[in-house]
């Protein structure tokens, strides 16, 4: 079966000292300790450390090999967006970081892939530098699920969406910047409880807010992470909006119904919890992620997928390549 892996992270081996070149503090840059390791910084913080894997194509397609992987869809560290900055600095970042993709592409264009990022605090800038990845290359972008205190449903983030309908340009959507950190200062659990409710906020805030309503069904459009906390509690949302006029006040139509709207990949590292996943959303809507290479992503990837014992050939084959494939028009 053709296996694409949609959701992978990269970062470039170096680039340029930003926080000279703009006179801002707390730029990520890299700090390489030899032997293909490195501590990825944000100012003089440790942010986390990363492996060659990261920025390697090299390595990448040898991990690849061994987990059957025909291709790896890359996309910036989150880190990297640069929402909160200054739109020219951020615009400038993207660029450097769009392009940096691409040179890692090339090493194997059949088989690696790029999404870019974009300055999305400003949405003129956001537009135009997805339409110049585009032009370049890449086969989607990706962004933050909310910039500051505005989520999906900001009018702005809902303009630079109807862009990216127009311009044919999937869009997948990362969680980034989680809520509550300060009640959460030990053992990931940002990562473990708030990355997967910020996704369902994110989804929430479409469907709800009737978001969706005003968006073209062209669109094609990602959740990272299986959906965050959406699939699992979605029984809950129906619930709430059939018994409650203030959830319902601006959604015409029962939230479990617009699962055809969007698409979720397949991290969820549980068998019961794709088995649910692919229930909720249809075969049709789920794709292959791994968060690779990251040690919260899947680490023999598409296995969880390819020997699913309760999946049909047919869903195993849409999960692990078809949707993709369609998808990123590849």
């Amino acid at each position: 079966m053709l296996k694409v892996d949609m959701h992978s992270h990269f970062l470039p081996e170096t680039w340029p000292d930003l926080a000279q070149r703009f006179g801002t503090p707390d730029w990520p840059w890299m700090r390489h300790s030899g032997n293909g390791r490195a501590m990825l910084m944000r100012g003089d913080e440790e942010f986390r450390p990363v492996t060659e894997a990261v920025w390697n194509p090299a390595v990448r397609l040898e991990h690849m090999d061994r987990d059957n992987i025909d291709v790896q869809i890359i996309s910036a560290t989150p880190v990297l967006f640069g929402y909160a900055r200054p739109p020219e600095q951020a615009l400038a970042a993207a660029q450097i970081f769009n392009d940096a993709a691409l040179e890692i592409c090339a090493h194997n264009p059949a088989r690696l892939k790029a999404m870019s990022q974009v300055p999305l605090q400003d949405i003129d800038a956001a537009c135009t530098e997805a339409s110049r990845a585009a032009r370049n290359g890449h086969v989607g972008v990706q962004i933050g699920n909310h910039v500051g205190l505005k989520n999906l449903d900001d009018e702005g983030i809902v303009t630079f969406l109807q862009h990216c309908a127009s311009e044919h340009i999937p869009v997948l959507v990362h969680p980034w910047d989680m809520m509550a950190t300060e009640r959460m200062p030990k053992y990931m659990l940002p990562w473990l409880v708030a990355m997967p409710a910020e996704t369902q906020l994110s989804i929430l805030s479409l469907i709800l807010s009737g978001a969706f309503e005003r968006l073209p069904r062209s669109l094609k459009l990602c959740f990272a992470h299986g959906g965050g906390s959406f699939p699992y509690l979605l029984g809950r949302v129906d619930n709430a909006w059939r018994h409650r006029d203030i959830v319902r006040e601006d959604c015409p139509q029962l939230p479990s119904s617009y699962t055809d709207r969007f698409y979720v990949d397949s991290a969820v590292f549980n068998a019961g919890a794709l088995k649910l996943l692919a229930e909720v959303m249809g075969g049709e809507r789920v794709m292959l992620g791994s968060d690779y290479p990251f040690p919260l992503g899947e680490q023999q990837i598409g296995d969880l997928v390819a020997n699913h014992p309760e999946l049909d050939t047919h869903t195993r084959q849409r999960i692990l390549g078809a949707n993709a494939r369609e998808f990123f028009a590849l």
